[in-house]
């Protein structure tokens, strides 16, 4: 995408999956990939140690998930005003049961 600025080296999300433990990178795929289907204008953020997912290019971040030893962590934000929620998955459990909390948030960022 041209135009974006960018402050140093950005990671691409195939550099960030070699620190992921090979028994959880099928959730955090699956949560990856749930993600990009809420809509279009999803936008993948790579950092160092997670992934956060904005809705559009004013980077309001719905969903920031950080791969764990057996499992992940998310953090859901759906409005600056209330508390962020945070729920793990464990790498057995499916992205099916946390579905809807991350569409609302989804759908409830501004």
């Amino acid at each position: 995408m041209e135009g974006i600025i960018s402050f140093g080296n950005k990671r691409s999300y195939e550099d960030f999956k070699k620190q992921i433990p090979s028994s959880v990178l099928p959730l955090f795929d699956s949560i990856r990939e749930f993600c990009f289907s809420l809509g279009e204008n999803v936008v993948e953020d790579v950092r160092m140690h997670r992934v956060v997912f904005c809705k559009s290019m004013t980077f309001r971040w719905f969903v920031d998930v950080e791969p764990q030893r057996e499992g992940v962590i998310i953090k859901i934000q759906k409005n600056r005003k209330e508390s962020i929620q945070i729920i793990q998955i464990k790498k057995d459990q499916l992205i099916s049961e946390f579905s809807q909390i991350l569409k609302v948030a989804f759908e409830e960022i501004h």
